[in-house]
């Protein structure tokens, strides 16, 4: 398996990845703590830096621009500084834009993350859950189709903010030719995810549109069967943290695969990680065994590092090279 992960990784510079979802500018206060405030009993940061990052949809991108291939983008950002930031972020990176719609009734969506001795001490959250307007996510449906014919695969990047709407799943749906869409789903979307071929929930969303809860493989394989009911899906990938993740080509055919992490220092953006991997290598034609194969090490990697990161084609290629499968 590791010689033909090998093979595929080469190929993937001639990948066109769409990824159309809710774009996010991660802000990190990096610092210190040696005292409790003596107002109320939390910690005192001193703040030595800040960082921005691609968060959301974007953090799909950085990830597929990281390991050198063709990502574009649909998505929205407010017409404000968080949006000129995010964006500014994108092209410094080399990658297309054309896709972003500016909505002035919508600002940047902005998670603020304060980090002491490489511990999260809070998060800050700055969005506006009102819902898109019909013409905005008219405008979505509209910049997605009009790209469908020049990619090799879709990216559903589902983050609950907005972009990914009833219209836009049915019209991918619908389609009579379609590319490889991948789904990172968002629970309140469950219904709408009809005839994808893969979607990636974690272990907690798969157990929210199952009713299942997971405790064993019986029930895991039970909520894999009421997921594909329900949705049709051609393919199942769950990803269970230290418990590694699962592919499903159907109930009776599964894949198990252990995590690869040697150490976990922050899940945040994993299943962004996860979906690009997986997504990039079928846009190349590998398999779907492949494709998790590679994602699994591709996670392992990146929750080895602190706040929302990339991992390089590189990076994977040392991994793979290491093994002794």
């Amino acid at each position: 398996m590791r010689e033909e992960a090998l093979k595929i990784i080469d190929q993937w510079d001639n990948a066109r990845v769409l990824v159309v979802g809710d774009l996010i500018l991660d802000r990190y206060i990096w610092g210190s703590v040696n005292r409790i405030s003596p107002e109320a009993p939390v910690p005192v940061v001193l703040v030595n830096r800040e960082s921005i990052h691609l968060g959301g949809a974007a953090n799909v991108l950085g990830n597929l621009k990281a390991m050198e291939s063709q990502p574009s983008i649909v998505g929205v950002t407010g017409a404000d500084s968080t949006g000129r930031e995010l964006t500014e972020l994108l092209q410094k990176a080399g990658i297309n834009i054309s896709g972003i719609i500016d909505s002035p009734e919508h600002p940047t969506v902005q998670k603020t993350r304060i980090i002491a001795h490489h511990q999260q001490v809070v998060r800050v959250d700055r969005e506006k859950n009102t819902g898109y307007d019909t013409q905005l996510e008219e405008k979505i449906v509209h910049e997605v189709l009009n790209r469908l014919s020049s990619v090799d695969a879709v990216i559903i990047s589902d983050y609950g903010k907005g972009v990914i709407h009833q219209k836009l799943l049915k019209e991918l749906n619908a389609l009579e030719k379609k590319p490889v869409i991948c789904v990172d789903p968002k629970d309140k979307n469950f219904s709408n995810y009809i005839g994808v071929h893969v979607l990636t929930p974690n272990q907690s969303e798969a157990e929210r549109m199952s009713g299942i809860q997971i405790v064993d493989k019986a029930s895991l394989i039970a909520a894999a069967q009421r997921i594909f009911q329900v949705l049709r899906c051609e393919r199942l990938l769950i990803t269970r943290g230290e418990k590694g993740m699962v592919l499903f080509d159907s109930t009776s055919d599964y894949f198990e695969i252990p995590t690869e992490a040697k150490e976990v220092y922050d899940v945040s953006g994993a299943g962004d990680t996860v979906i690009a991997t997986y997504a990039l290598s079928r846009a190349v034609g590998a398999s779907s065994k492949i494709s998790a194969y590679l994602s699994n090490i591709a996670a392992g990697i990146v929750v080895g590092k602190l706040g929302t990161a990339e991992v390089s084609r590189q990076e994977i290629r040392n991994a793979l090279i290491l093994r002794d499968d």
